[in-house]
C-alpha cells in the first residue's frame, strides 16, 4: 500500500471548525442514533452521550420499546423514540428531518430488525454511519450495499471487516480489498484496531492517537455516536471519520496517566471529550 497520510494535530486542525460564539442548538446539528436490543440497551446509552458530548445540537435515539426507562434516566438530554416492539426493532419511523443517521450500536439480528434496516435503506437519503450488528445484516445482504448513500461511513472492527470483504492472507492483501470495496461502493470505512485507518477510494489515514486502554466494550458505539454528531454537524464524511478517530483516541491518551490500562471504560471515553477538544483550541 501507498504511505497513508498521518491523522495528527496538524492534518486535524486543517479539518477543525471551532464553534461559532453565536451558535445555538437548532444550527448544532440534530442527529438520530438507531440500535439497541433487550440486553444492549447500554450501547445506545453510551452512543447517544457520546453524540452529544461531541458538540451535536439535539440526539434523538430509537429504540426497541425495553428501552425507554433507562434511556431517559442514563441521558435526560437525549429524546426518545420506540419500536411497536418491546425486545427488538422491527420498524424504523420517525418524524423529522436529521442532519445525520448512526445505526447498528446493539440493534442485534432478528430476522424482523433484518427486514427493518432493508426498508430504512431502501427510503434513507441521509449521511449515515455504520456500525455492529447492522454491518454483520449487510454482509450477510451484500446486495443491500448498492442502496447505502454515497460516503456512507463504516465502522467495521477486523472480523467484521473480514465478513464484508472476505478473508485476507496478508496485511497488503486486507488493504488492497478494502480499497476496492471503498471504491466500489463508494463508501468510507473505518478499519478499526490498532492503529485505525480510515479507507477512502485510493486514499489512506492512519491514525496517531489511542492506545491499548480503548480494547474494551462499548468503545466501538462511543466511537459512533461520536462521527454522528460530526456528520449531523455538516462536517463532510471523510472529515467527520478522520476528526472522530483522532478525538476518541485522544480521550484514552488523556485518561491513561490517571486510569492505567486495565481500568479504563468506555465511559472514560465520553468523559474526555471535553478535553480533547480544549486540546485543539490550545
Amino acid at each position: 500500500m501507498k504511505n497513508p497520510i498521518a491523522i495528527d494535530r496538524i492534518e486535524i486542525l486543517q479539518r477543525y471548525k471551532p464553534t461559532d460564539p453565536h451558535t445555538h442548538k437548532g444550527i448544532q446539528g440534530h442527529a438520530l442514533l438507531i440500535g439497541g436490543s433487550y440486553g444492549k440497551i447500554g450501547a445506545m446509552a453510551l452512543s447517544s452521550k457520546a453524540c452529544l458530548k461531541t458538540g451535536c445540537g439535539l440526539v434523538t435515539v430509537f429504540i426497541p420499546q425495553c428501552g425507554y426507562e433507562i434511556l431517559q434516566t442514563a441521558n435526560p438530554e437525549v429524546m426518545v423514540l420506540t419500536d411497536c416492539q418491546e425486545k427488538y426493532i422491527s420498524k424504523i419511523e420517525y418524524d423529522f428531518m436529521p442532519n445525520a443517521i448512526g445505526i447498528g450500536p446493539g440493534i442485534g439480528q432478528e430476522l424482523g430488525t433484518q427486514n427493518a434496516l432493508h426498508e430504512f435503506l431502501i427510503n434513507d437519503k441521509t449521511p449515515l454511519v455504520i456500525d455492529a450488528d447492522a454491518l454483520n445484516i449487510l454482509s450477510q445482504n451484500a446486495t443491500w450495499i448498492s442502496l447505502l448513500p454515497n460516503k456512507t461511513i463504516l465502522t467495521p472492527h477486523p472480523k467484521e471487516l473480514e465478513r464484508l470483504i472476505g478473508k485476507w492472507n496478508s496485511n497488503s492483501e486486507k488493504f488492497e480489498k478494502t480499497i476496492a470495496f471503498s471504491k466500489l461502493h463508494n463508501l468510507i470505512i473505518v478499519m478499526k484496531g490498532a492503529p485505525t485507518f480510515i479507507i477512502d477510494g485510493a486514499t489512506i489515514y492512519e491514525n496517531t492517537t489511542g492506545n491499548a486502554a480503548l480494547a474494551t466494550a462499548g468503545t466501538g458505539d462511543v466511537l459512533t455516536g461520536m462521527i454522528t454528531s460530526l456528520l449531523a454537524q455538516s462536517y463532510e464524511p471523510v472529515d467527520a471519520a478522520i476528526l472522530g478517530v483522532y478525538l476518541h483516541g485522544l480521550t484514552a491518551d488523556i485518561a491513561l496517566p490517571e486510569t492505567g490500562y486495565q481500568s479504563f471504560i468506555a465511559s472514560d471515553v465520553i468523559a474526555n471529550i471535553g478535553k480533547a477538544f480544549l486540546s485543539l483550541e490550545e
